[in-house]
């Protein structure tokens, strides 16, 4: 069994996380530069087994497209074209920004971490991912 990837894209950075190889826990996995998302994947995948990629994918409250909405859809064509093979699934990504600072005030990270973008990113990845791995059970 392979693990399951989340992909938090935005136009500079984009937040990783990744289940274990049994599929039951969530992790961050790392913040890349979104301009090196693709070779990023590359290595991760030539070292990684990797049974389906879950894509954050940016809507309003009524459904409608955000302005990160088409950043999301030029990245997936070039995922697809790239990793042809890949299964991968979008996932509603409402909130989970606000989620992941919600988060990291619980945790009592002081003011200076919670500005780390970087990090709310990871999180946001993170918790996509253990939203659908949830759903599953």
């Amino acid at each position: 069994m392979g693990r399951i990837l989340a992909i938090d894209f935005g136009k500079k950075r984009t937040g990783l996380a990744v289940t274990d190889p049994l599929q039951i826990i969530a992790s961050g996995l790392e913040t890349v530069d979104s301009k090196e998302l693709i070779g990023y994947l590359k290595k991760y995948f030539a070292t990684e087994i990797v049974d389906k990629v879950l894509i954050g994918y940016p809507l309003n409250w009524d459904d409608t497209p955000t302005d990160a909405t088409p950043l999301v859809d030029k990245f997936l064509k070039q995922f697809q074209h790239v990793f042809p093979n890949m299964p991968f699934e979008l996932c509603d990504e409402r909130f989970t920004s606000k989620m992941a600072t919600d988060a990291m005030l619980q945790m009592g990270l002081k003011k200076k971490a919670r500005a780390n973008k970087a990090l709310i990113d990871e999180i946001s990845a993170t918790i996509i991912l253990q939203e659908y791995l949830q759903s599953k059970n």
